[in-house]
């Protein structure tokens, strides 16, 4: 477990097969608990790594059995906790491997205020156009209703802007092509006002 901290990026991937070879993640608070911390890991497939451990405590394993209810609860405390800092990290993931989408949906859906962090990740500047459209997938897909009003209030800027509308002359040019989100926010949309 002290080496999941390690600076070396080898001996973490290590530390982590080691755990996942005894099934640690899914037996002990404390493991899962690590891992939690680990979301924001600087080596992108080890964070992958990660990210997918945890989702499998929230799903049932290959005989069709659910992780003991303790690890389970103290996951979803520990998750209750994420910042936007550590969603984004998990959105990067995503965006990177379309196998972890299901898994980092399963993660944010156990955090609470995770619909709140994607919002402020979607309305981010700076963030990545991929990260952005992300976050908003993740809104519909996940299902926050709270973040309806957010997603059509972009909508509508955004197609605001798509049908001709010229920025104001003395603002700065936007970096990227937010336009490009409109999909991702349309589909979201849809999904949260379904039936």
């Amino acid at each position: 477990m002290e080496n999941l901290t390690a600076p070396d990026a080898d001996a973490r991937h290590q530390a982590l097969d080691k755990l996942l070879e005894l099934n640690a993640p899914r037996f002990s608070s404390i493991v899962t608990y690590l891992l939690v911390t680990r979301l924001t890991d600087p080596d992108f497939i080890f964070r992958k790594r990660v990210v997918l451990a945890l989702g499998s405590i929230l799903s049932v394993d290959e005989h069709g059995l659910p992780a003991p209810e303790e690890i389970r609860s103290s996951l979803l405390l520990y998750l209750s906790q994420v910042r936007t800092r550590q969603v984004f990290a998990m959105l990067q993931v995503a965006c990177e491997d379309d196998m972890t989408v299901d898994q980092v949906a399963r993660l944010l859906d156990a955090c609470p205020y995770a619909g709140h962090h994607l919002i402020d990740i979607l309305n981010d500047s700076k963030a990545s156009l991929s990260v952005r459209r992300m976050a908003a997938v993740m809104v519909g897909k996940v299902g926050y209703l709270d973040a309806l009003p957010s997603l059509e209030k972009l909508q509508i800027r955004l197609e605001a802007r798509l049908n001709g509308q010229k920025a104001m002359p003395f603002a700065p040019p936007p970096i990227i092509n937010e336009v490009d989100l409109l999909p991702a926010i349309q589909h979201s949309i849809h999904l949260l006002r379904a039936p």
